[in-house]
């Protein structure tokens, strides 16, 4: 009897769990084990995820990984940061894995905080294993170009695209409270950092009001009020009266929306005038900070009025100064330049006996192609720098400066060039072949970055087609080269035939330079 009563008195309430779900641990995330605390020192496991950002309906993989030792069980949990209770839902990845159902809440948190215990041996477990945390944002509805001319003031690039259909829209938009004290702004656009809106006085960069909807240094989408001075990066400011921001990263396109009670600032004060061309951007950040955008931004054709709601159509993105400047630079170095540099190499002895102010006739005709060749730079470079009034960032203007020096050095030095017969003559001659080439390599280069800048369409091409000028003309002096040489040893060939052979040879390749340059010009006239 005596041993009886004492089984009663030992006897403990046990629950086991041969699936391994111990639902008990959803509360405390511990294993139960009587007996056995958890470890105290660092644990050698670690939880990562691949996003650090969530927006309603996404799915977010959450990695669990030892450093070293291999553990037999865990037990994954997402909970509100300061809160106990589990949230969301997990899906499984392999049959390795089993689901415990807890009492889990949606995400309608600010932050949710990942927590793991690991058990890697019968009696040894780590608890609250390194967390991870992740913010939850708001997801933000489609925004699209209904209400456009009606409710708000719209302005897209292409003109009148629709932003919830298509991912190559930039878009803008800015509706009117009924008080008219406040404007709510949406604006999208496909970037690898950042879109951003800026109201200004003309349809130049500086003394602009931007907003900028873009990539912090943990890759979450924040919003900057800044004011710009010109071609460098903005200068932030306060936000100011700034609510609703919402925000939504898909597929490479950023999507916000804030409303502003933000009076514009062209002049870093209030301005009295309600009316401002909009510029809209786009570009990469690195580590939160904005860099250059790439392209020209596109600019509204007209002035946008507050105070009122209209479409605002896209405007030429290049003024005509500009595009000047480009045409300028491709006739001089894939016509002018190519044809010049052409005779000099290989038609010495076209129209031999032929004098032209007193020299060799193709002579003459290099002088005078060359001449016409850095003029036409001298004058590019004095347009484009009288537009732009500032150096801008990039490689373009960069070659172009070069390309101006040499070309400016090239003639100089051929003026104090030492006679035909003179021992030292070859010293020129090789600088000025060198020079000569250096020339047009970095002018090519200078061109291709430039209508970079230019071409905006998804194809590229611009940069596509004097790819193939580039093509042509390295075959066509490659032929060159192995008739010169083809020449030398066919003695029974007459003056008179080779002459003729030269004179086809340079029309055809001027008719190949001059398909491509209209090709080229016309694209650029149509930026």
């Amino acid at each position: 009897m005596f041993s009886w009563l004492m089984l009663l008195v030992c006897m403990q309430m046990v629950q086991g769990f041969k699936n391994g779900l111990v639902s008990s641990s959803c509360g405390d995330m511990t294993p139960s084990h009587q007996n056995y605390s958890a470890q105290n020192s660092q644990a050698p496991y670690s939880i990562s995820m691949d996003n650090s950002t969530y927006i309603d309906g996404q799915e977010i993989t959450v990695t669990l990984t030892a450093n070293s030792t291999v553990f037999k069980g865990f037990l994954l949990e997402a909970r509100e940061v300061g809160g106990s209770n589990p949230m969301g839902t997990f899906t499984l990845v392999d049959n390795n894995t089993q689901l415990l159902t807890c009492s889990s809440q949606s995400l309608i948190v600010p932050e949710v905080l990942f927590f793991a215990w690991i058990f890697f041996c019968k009696l040894q477990f780590y608890a609250d294993v390194a967390k991870a945390s992740i913010l939850v944002s708001s997801r933000l509805s489609a925004i699209s170009n209904s209400g456009c001319g009606s409710t708000k003031t719209c302005f897209s690039d292409p003109s009148g695209c629709d932003p919830s259909s298509n991912s190559k829209c930039y878009f803008m938009s800015a509706a009117p409270s009924a008080s008219g004290a406040q404007y709510k702004f949406e604006i999208v656009g496909g970037a690898d950092g950042y879109v951003s809106i800026g109201f200004s006085d003309d349809k130049k960069m500086g003394n602009d009001d931007v907003y900028i909807c873009g990539k912090d240094g943990s890759g979450n989408i924040q919003l900057q009020h800044a004011f710009s001075t010109g071609t460098t990066t903005p200068g932030n400011i306060a936000l100011g009266n700034v609510s609703g921001f919402n925000s939504s990263l898909i597929n490479g396109v950023i999507s916000c929306s804030f409303t502003s009670a933000n009076p514009i600032s062209t002049t870093r004060s209030s301005s009295s005038q309600n009316s401002y061309y909009i510029f809209l951007a786009y570009g990469a950040t690195k580590s939160g900070v904005i860099q250059m955008h790439s392209t020209t931004p596109f600019i509204s054709s007209s002035k946008m009025d507050f105070s009122s709601v209209t479409i605002l159509g896209s405007g030429e993105r290049y003024p005509a100064i500009v595009k000047a400047h480009g045409c300028l630079m491709l006739i001089a170095w894939m016509t002018t330049g190519s044809i010049g540099m052409l005779i000099a190499r290989y038609l010495k002895k076209a129209a031999k006996g032929t004098k032209f102010c007193g020299k060799d006739f193709w002579f003459g005709a290099h002088v005078f192609l060359m001449i016409l060749s850095v003029a036409a730079t001298i004058i590019a470079f004095i347009l484009v720098f009288s537009y732009a009034q500032d150096w801008s960032g990039g490689a373009h203007p960069v070659l172009g400066v070069i390309v101006m020096i040499l070309s400016l050095v090239q003639p100089i030095a051929a003026m104090f060039r030492c006679g035909p017969q003179d021992e030292r003559r070859y010293i020129f001659n090789w600088a000025h072949t060198i020079n000569a080439l250096a020339i047009k390599g970095l002018a090519v280069a200078a061109i291709f970055t430039g209508l970079a800048l230019v071409d905006s369409s998804d194809q590229q091409w611009l940069p596509k087609v004097m790819g193939g000028f580039v093509a042509w003309e390295a075959i066509w002096f490659l032929f060159q080269d192995f008739y010169q040489t083809r020449k030398k040893t066919d003695v029974i060939q007459q003056d008179s035939d080779q002459a003729i052979t030269e004179s086809l040879l340079l029309v055809t390749f001027f008719i190949g330079n001059i398909a491509f340059l209209v090709a080229l010009l016309v694209g650029i006239g149509k930026a």
